[in-house]
């Protein structure tokens, strides 16, 4: 089959790559002439006092899990190596030493689905009774977690995260649930989907880890990136893809239209040449300005599946993620990965260290953090100053602003009963990113899971 893929994020990375291995022959067309989509490399210079830095940063900062099987599977096929990511278990401290700190029982990892399932559970439970929590507040956790086991991670779907954890202490869900609700949903408890927290739960504690146990751990494991993410993954698929054979196109906005005396029988066209099938793999609201051209010469019945569509994806509501790279040459934190106290004046939620994080010698970033705002609200210059104001009063540092980068549609809002678009745009016309419906967030898995969906749908 002769395809268009139309975006190179990690959506469109994951379908090229797939189709290519089925055999297909691919062309990608990206806009950009970056790789990687809202999951990219972002070049900055900054100079301090008479030292200049060339750093390699991140659009947002990532964090993985073990469980995130198709995304790690596709990295290990490309070649990425497990020493490009930071494995750590579960943990969420804050700059006192204090918040959940889960045992490492890697090695007790196996090739048995059942251990595995024991051993994060194990790890969960170990960690929150390390919390400094009174012995009720703790089992009342822990009552609440078998509770949705016992319902296999399943509920309404118009349900809240505040609804499914009503009656739970309030530092149990200010300590545990809303750090955990933000970072995996990019949306506060009050307004985020159950269904889809309980999912990522389920997965987190009762998933199976990567085939490579060594190099990813176990499924309720964090995986820190320790290089920036164009290089993760996006990179080595582009490599991966043209050495297969397929056609790679950057900096080009690839153009979509129905052709009507078109050789195939669905008649697309990008770029004026004919294809079978076409995978959009844009951002959402790209994917609907690609498709207010297409339909124009599309007939009655394919303008129609594809206004429904439009219909569907242009109801989404987003929220930002804005993060803030500040500098101290003495800036070195506890643990590269941080948790912080999130108020109105002090609204990131983590905070990493960039420094502690990266692999590679001569890229060094000691000194440098990011802070991350997940929900962010206001705009770039006032999330600046809050949040060196934060890190100030939580962390003990003066720092300088480096770069402040907000993703204004960085994730669609995740709430209770959402409608999100099916894959399924028109005959021979499938889209796929992390806003598509499934049973993720808007995640890299969410993404990579879509991209490969996408290509199942080929026919």
């Amino acid at each position: 089959m002769k395809l268009a893929v139309i975006g190179a994020g990690w959506a469109g990375l994951s379908a090229a790559l797939q189709a290519t291995r089925l055999g297909h022959h691919v062309t990608v067309f990206e806009a950009s002439r970056t790789l990687g989509g809202r999951a990219r490399a972002v070049p900055v210079s900054y100079t301090h006092g008479t030292q200049e830095h060339h750093w390699l940063l991140d659009n947002g900062q990532h964090i993985l899990i073990g469980a995130y099987s198709q995304t790690l599977a596709l990295m290990q096929c490309v070649g990425t190596p497990g020493t490009d990511l930071l494995r750590t278990p579960l943990t969420l401290l804050y700059p006192d030493g204090q918040g959940l700190r889960c045992p490492d029982l890697s090695r007790f990892a196996t090739n048995s689905i059942a251990t595995q399932q024991i051993l994060s559970l194990l790890e969960v439970v170990l960690g929150i009774t390390r919390l400094p929590w009174r012995l009720s507040e703790r089992w009342a956790l822990i009552a609440r977690a078998m509770r949705w086991r016992q319902q296999q991670f399943t509920c309404a779907p118009n349900l809240s995260v505040a609804d499914i954890c009503e009656g739970l202490p309030q530092r149990v869900l200010e300590e545990f649930i809303e750090p955990l609700c933000v970072s995996a949903l990019n949306t506060p408890p009050s307004k985020a989907s159950a269904q889809v927290f309980l999912r990522v739960l389920q997965d987190a504690l009762l998933g199976t880890a990567a085939q490579d146990a060594q190099a990813w751990g176990l499924p309720s494991h964090m995986l820190l990136p320790r290089t920036d993410l164009g290089h993760l993954f996006p990179e080595r698929a582009a490599q991966a893809l043209v050495q297969a054979g397929a056609k790679l196109h950057t900096g080009v906005r690839a153009q979509l239209a129905y052709a009507k005396q078109g050789h195939t029988p669905q008649g697309w066209q990008v770029q004026g040449e004919d294809f079978d099938q076409v995978i959009l793999a844009t951002s959402a609201s790209d994917a609907v300005k690609l498709l207010d051209a297409a339909k124009q010469d599309a007939p009655e019945n394919i303008a129609h599946y594809i206004q429904c569509w439009q219909h569907i994806t242009q109801a989404l509501a987003y929220e930002p993620i804005a993060t803030v790279y500040a500098y101290a040459p003495e800036a070195r934190l506890r643990a590269p990965m941080l948790a912080l106290h999130s108020s109105a004046e002090h609204p990131a939620q983590f905070v990493f260290d960039r420094g502690q994080l990266q692999s590679d010698p001569a890229d060094t970033q000691h000194g440098l953090l990011a802070f991350v705002v997940s929900a962010s609200r206001g705009d770039a210059a006032t999330l600046q100053a809050q949040v060196l104001n934060q890190a100030r009063a939580q962390l003990g540092l003066e720092l300088t602003p480096v770069k402040t980068l907000v993703e204004k549609r960085a994730t669609f809002a995740c709430t209770p009963g959402l409608q999100r678009p099916c894959a399924t745009v028109a005959p021979g016309l499938i889209a796929c990113g992390d806003y598509i419906a499934g049973p993720y967030p808007a995640t890299l898995e969410g993404a990579v899971r879509s991209g490969l969906h996408a290509v199942d749908l080929l026919s």
